[in-house]
């Protein structure tokens, strides 16, 4: 990246500032909390791999996780530490450059579909998530978005349930049934 460049507004373009070099000697919005999430993280972690074995023996079974883990403590230490002296970028808030209120909705998205996949199946629950999904982002009709999420849901369960025979969580459809009535139908039986 150019070591000109200031990190002010001009760089909100759609283009990253991901890059190797990002912003030279800076620290942006969200950052320090980040390398202490990790840090913190990497000592549960640590504390879950002294948990197996404790520390008895190089040869114990706990042994290789606890290094790995304290490897990762020590490193997601002397980022925080570092992190922590760099100043702020200036003109950034999280909210608007780095994590976005659509993000947020989509993370919240994501937990939502984990937790009502085993009560409800896959296909209800995928169902409600691409109808809010394109709903929210095309801003188009409930009828253009239920019509999306109806085919893309149709051509996701052929590809993945009837093509590659991936079992998928039944939930609240019978769709073995289904599937059985149709495959009678085909063969004659129907």
């Amino acid at each position: 990246m150019d070591p000109e460049f200031r990190g002010d507004m001009d760089h909100h373009d759609g283009t990253s500032d991901a890059l190797p070099g990002g912003y030279v000697e800076k620290r942006r919005p969200g950052e320090l909390g980040f390398a202490v999430f990790l840090t913190v993280a990497s000592l549960g972690l640590l504390y879950s791999a002294y948990g197996i074995s404790g520390f008895k023996a190089l040869s114990s079974p706990g042994s290789i996780p606890m290094a790995t883990s304290l490897v990762m403590v020590i490193s997601a230490l002397v980022v925080a530490v570092r992190t922590a002296r760099l100043p702020r970028v200036a003109g950034e808030t999280l909210s608007k450059d780095i994590l976005p209120m659509m993000v947020v909705v989509f993370v919240g998205f994501l937990v939502l579909f984990g937790v009502l996949l085993k009560p409800l199946g896959f296909l209800p629950t995928a169902a409600l998530f691409l109808i809010a999904a394109f709903k929210l982002l095309s801003g188009k009709s409930w009828a253009h978005a239920l019509t999306m999420a109806f085919v893309s849901l149709l051509v996701i369960w052929l590809v993945f349930r009837i093509l590659f025979t991936v079992l998928l969580p039944a939930g609240i459809v019978p769709e073995a049934e289904f599937i059985q009535i149709f495959r009678n139908f085909f063969s004659g039986k129907g």
